[in-house]
């Protein structure tokens, strides 16, 4: 592949206008916005004149048809994710899809079986994992900065006014807190200890069946423990910690896009971790486009940060924590 990748963004929400802003503001990225997709025309449009984006479709085959596109962004809800980057697979895009991953490990394992026959790079956008901060606290406990893990811990929840009919509470969408939330608590905890031997879960529910307040406890054969949590009716603190056996790092906001850890090491005075100013005005949305950007241009068709067996194992774990709260969807009956 050539120097520059180009990219196609398949829906046109929030999450799809943050990460287009971030990779527009990338330079000398070696990157660039060919077209949008929505389901109408009118917000395919609006999107591109938004971003100054010159191809705006109508329908997502249309963008996925395009010759001049290398990677298709997937920026759909989740319940979508299956079908859109199954669509951009089939036509050849590589692919970057949103998390959660998919709404079940039956539909990930699809999609990666996919991409493996077809050669094709697809990643989940777990930008976590590309985020520096991230990266140094991984490489401090993999050196033993704090010896052996033994807790972590980890939570992201707000309080919200989520009616009925809204998304959150939607069965067939997917909704709930624990993949549009839960899914960094628990991949924060997949990144440091892998997928875990035992899940336990327990959960507030909804008069439609999606969960509002899960609280999950996660166990290792190590003796390894992760007390994690999401909400859609509290305002968690979303922070984060790693205990070990010979010391401690503290994320104390905003563990899944962090500028900064707390490393304590016995007999030590505390350190503050950062990796620097990031670029202003950016969301970090940046790290993974980055990633996804240098691996095409390498000829990788996964990516060393956010492998693909890891999202496969961290559905797996979504999927046990929904077994055990009594959750299930329409697509788990669908085979």
């Amino acid at each position: 592949m050539s120097r520059t990748v180009r990219w196609g963004v398949l829906a046109t929400g929030g999450i799809a206008a943050t990460f287009t802003a971030d990779l527009l503001a990338m330079k000398d990225s070696g990157a660039e916005v060919v077209a949008v997709a929505s389901r109408t025309d009118a917000s395919a449009k609006a999107f591109a004149e938004r971003f100054g984006i010159g191809r705006a479709y109508g329908s997502w085959a249309e963008l996925v048809a395009d010759d001049d596109i290398d990677v298709v962004y997937v920026a759909t809800p989740h319940s979508a994710h299956r079908e859109a980057a199954g669509l951009a697979l089939e036509a050849g895009k590589h692919v970057l899809c949103e998390k959660a991953f998919t709404l079940n490990a039956r539909e990930a394992r699809e999609l990666v079986a996919l991409a493996r026959e077809r050669g094709l790079f697809l990643m989940e956008a777990m930008w976590t994992y590309c985020n520096p901060v991230i990266r140094r606290m991984t490489e401090l406990v993999r050196d033993g900065a704090i010896g052996e893990i033994r807790t972590v811990q980890a939570d992201f929840g707000f309080a919200g006014t989520f009616g009925a009919e809204h998304r959150l509470r939607d069965p067939s969408l997917g909704g709930g807190a624990l993949l549009d939330l839960g899914v960094y608590p628990v991949s924060f905890a997949h990144l440091l200890l892998g997928e875990p031997d035992r899940v336990q879960a327990d959960a507030l529910l909804s008069p439609e069946g999606v969960d509002l307040n899960t609280g999950m406890l996660l166990g290792w054969d190590s003796g390894a423990t992760a007390l994690l949590s999401c909400s859609i009716v509290g305002n968690l603190p979303t922070t984060a910690s790693v205990t070990g056996t010979a010391g401690r790092i503290d994320f104390p906001h905003g563990f899944f896009h962090p500028e900064r850890f707390v490393l304590h090491r016995s007999g030590r005075e505390p350190e503050e971790i950062t990796t620097g100013p990031g670029p202003q005005g950016l969301s970090g949305m940046q790290y993974e486009a980055a990633e996804v950007t240098r691996a095409l241009v390498a000829g990788e068709t996964e990516s060393p940060l956010v492998p693909l067996d890891g999202s496969l194992a961290v559905m797996r774990t979504l999927d046990a924590v929904r077994e055990r709260i009594g959750v299930r969807y329409p697509a788990d009956d669908r085979a």
